[in-house]
């Protein structure tokens, strides 16, 4: 048998090409690490033009309402009417961006009510860090701010989804200072079988999202994604709505305040309102059937309630975007007829 010709830059005939092997595993490993640089960098080039246009825009807009500082830090709080009106004070729903902007179909139809919109922590143009998110520390942040507004007592206090949590907490640890409580489509504390654990320091994929542009990008891109699905608001709001989505998206108090959600339910376990405090609630009916359920769970913690009322309305869980005016008509005579 002849031997195979081989020569230095060459495979001996007949033999595999091991090297050929080698280099395929090679090159994909190359192509990815390409690839990863080429994000890293849009990634990077993304997350500077977003912090630049968020400053000039935060400086090229005037901010809504008046900041109040609350413990160690402010809280931002929007008022409409007449000061000598009825005080209502509204709560908004979990990762609202605007509370402010949020509300501004109802309190519109408020008219003659000092309408009060407190913005939590992390919230609007509030402060977005905070101590950890208990029902006790929104409660009493909540009644600071509304003592140094010199809000007249006593008010009707009305919240959105998850505010249903708190108010039921604030008229127990604040009583006599709430006149009546109007819940909008509001959150029921589900007694579980115990506290979870608090909540561990971890990455905010949120908060990465909006940190590095992503958010601006998906609002711009479809505005459709962020907007409310209501013609009640103008021009003006929708576009601050959307800029201060991309600001306040996973902000670091909103993400403890989600991790906290199954603890402060369970702290209200048992926890009814007062007998003789009034409540009005608005129970959200989109055809999915879940209104049923809202409406036995609202019916069981308000058995023991004297004076109370359930309206459903049709529409999705943010009714204030498409039903304002029968919710305005609906505050002003049930606390009329509170009052006779």
């Amino acid at each position: 048998m002849s031997a195979s010709r081989w020569t230095p830059d060459s495979t001996p005939i007949g033999a595999s090409s091991e090297s050929g092997v080698r280099k395929k595993p090679r090159r994909g490993l190359r192509r990815a690490g390409i690839a990863a640089v080429v994000v890293l960098g849009l990634i990077l080039i993304s997350t500077v033009i977003n912090a630049v246009l968020e400053s000039s825009e935060k400086s090229g807009k005037a901010a809504y309402g008046e900041r109040i500082a609350v413990g160690s830090g402010a809280l931002n709080v929007y008022r409409n009417g007449p000061e000598d009106g009825q005080p209502i004070v509204l709560l908004s729903g979990l990762g609202t961006p605007a509370p402010g902007l949020d509300f501004a179909p109802l309190v519109r139809e408020l008219k003659g009510f000092n309408a009060i919109v407190v913005e939590g922590f992390g919230y609007g143009y509030s402060d977005m860090e905070a101590p950890p998110r208990t029902n006790e520390n929104i409660s009493s942040e909540l009644h600071e701010a509304l003592a140094k507004l010199q809000v007249q007592k006593p008010y009707v206090l009305a919240g959105h989804s998850i505010a249903g949590f708190y108010m039921l907490d604030y008229v127990n640890r604040y009583p006599g200072e709430v006149s009546a409580v109007v819940g909008i489509d509001a959150s029921i504390p589900k007694a579980g079988d115990g506290p979870a654990p608090d909540p561990e320091p971890d990455l905010n994929w949120q908060k990465a999202l909006a940190f590095t542009g992503i958010v601006r990008a998906v609002s711009a891109a479809n505005p459709d994604f962020v907007d409310p699905a209501s013609d009640a608001y103008t021009d003006d709001e929708l576009q601050r709505m959307r800029l201060m989505t991309s600001w306040n998206y996973g902000s670091p108090a909103v993400a403890d305040e989600t991790a906290r959600i199954a603890n402060n339910a369970a702290a209200l376990r048992g926890v009814t309102y007062p007998d003789h405090l009034p409540v009005l609630a608005f129970i959200a009916d989109d055809g999915s059937g879940s209104a049923e359920a809202k409406t036995a769970a609202t019916q069981d913690l308000l058995k023991n309630v004297t004076r109370h009322e359930i309206v459903t309305l049709e529409g999705h869980h943010y009714l204030h975007w498409t039903q304002s005016r029968r919710m305005a008509e609906g505050i002003r005579t049930f606390l009329t007829s509170t009052d006779g």
